[in-house]
């Protein structure tokens, strides 16, 4: 890939969307807690009719949205949001989360954790974990079966969770049933590539990255730098759960989603690759009305069903 992506390269339906949509500005303090206070001003929709909101205090800056369907199907997901590991909160998926409660009968957990650099690695994958512990506790009050329980996020949380589901495979006892990793952010390596700082990647491009990878890990490409906070460094991804990761081929994660994916493939793992031709970061989300991004939700939606046994989905 060159640094001649522009707006053309993107997929049609996709370009008046990105084409002036700016990257978030995450470099400087003052730029997150900007980001932070515009997060922290948005109304969270009402949930879908028949859908139930709560939160849970699991710490201090820590905490669970629990979305409770009217008609369980008996299975559930817990959901992470995506920032970079430095921006974002759990609010802005709060649409999403309703829908999938509503739509496939989930329970969906939403993990609100801290953010980096204040809170760097491993406090907001320990908070992530915190949810997950919640969850598995109270399955029985929630109407879900342990053994149908996926973890999956979006961007830097999809990392978060490729990151937990590796944590709760190596701790041992109840295993997640999937992965469902959307534009996941894996490897701090591609952040250390600085050939990459000249490309146009729409919304996250790789000077984001490497900032967010440093606030997160110390410092991106180091000598060591702990799987569980970087999936892709991890030898060894035999024995995981069910994976989708979706992702578009002209993103910055590009390359490293599409590696995991094909080594989580060679390690045995049932693992589907979705790959959007002329998708960008995180299009699911800031263009969902396009018909692009409706099929390749109703694909995900669909995968995850079918991995969690929810019948009529």
């Amino acid at each position: 890939m060159t640094s001649r992506l522009s707006v053309g390269d993107l997929h049609p339906e996709l370009r008046r969307t990105y084409r002036w949509f700016p990257t978030p500005p995450v470099t400087h303090g003052w730029q997150r807690r900007l980001a932070r206070a515009g997060t922290g001003m948005m109304r969270p929709p009402q949930p879908p009719e028949g859908v139930t909101r709560e939160f849970v205090a699991l710490g201090e800056g820590s905490g669970a949205h629990v979305f409770r369907p009217a008609a369980p199907s008996g299975a559930a997901l817990l959901w992470i949001h995506g920032g970079g590991m430095v921006i974002g909160a759990a609010a802005q998926d709060h649409a999403r989360c309703g829908e999938l409660a509503a739509d496939l009968g989930l329970v969906v957990v939403s993990a609100e954790y801290r953010l980096a650099p204040e809170h760097p690695y491993p406090a907001p994958l320990d908070d992530c974990h915190s949810a997950w512990e919640w969850l598995l506790a109270h399955a029985a009050d929630l109407g879900v079966a342990p053994s149908r329980i996926a973890i999956g996020g979006q961007s830097a949380g999809g990392g978060l969770a490729a990151g937990l589901v590796l944590r709760v495979h190596d701790e041992g006892g109840v295993q997640p049933a999937a992965q469902w990793l959307f534009c996941p952010m894996l490897d701090d390596r591609t952040a250390a590539d600085r050939s990459r700082d000249g490309i146009r990647h729409f919304l996250w491009n790789n000077r984001s990255n490497l900032a967010g990878w440093n606030a997160y890990v110390g410092k991106a490409g180091a000598a060591r730098v702990p799987a569980y906070a970087a999936p892709s460094r991890r030898d060894d991804l035999a024995g995981l759960p069910a994976a989708w990761v979706g992702t578009g081929d002209v993103e910055l994660f590009f390359d490293e989603d599409r590696a995991y994916a094909e080594r989580l493939l060679a390690a045995g793992v049932d693992t589907t690759l979705d790959v959007v031709h002329g998708g960008p970061h995180a299009f699911e989300s800031l263009a969902p009305g396009t018909s692009v991004a409706r099929k390749y939700n109703a694909r995900a939606r669909a995968w995850l069903a079918a991995a969690l046994k929810v019948a009529g989905a």
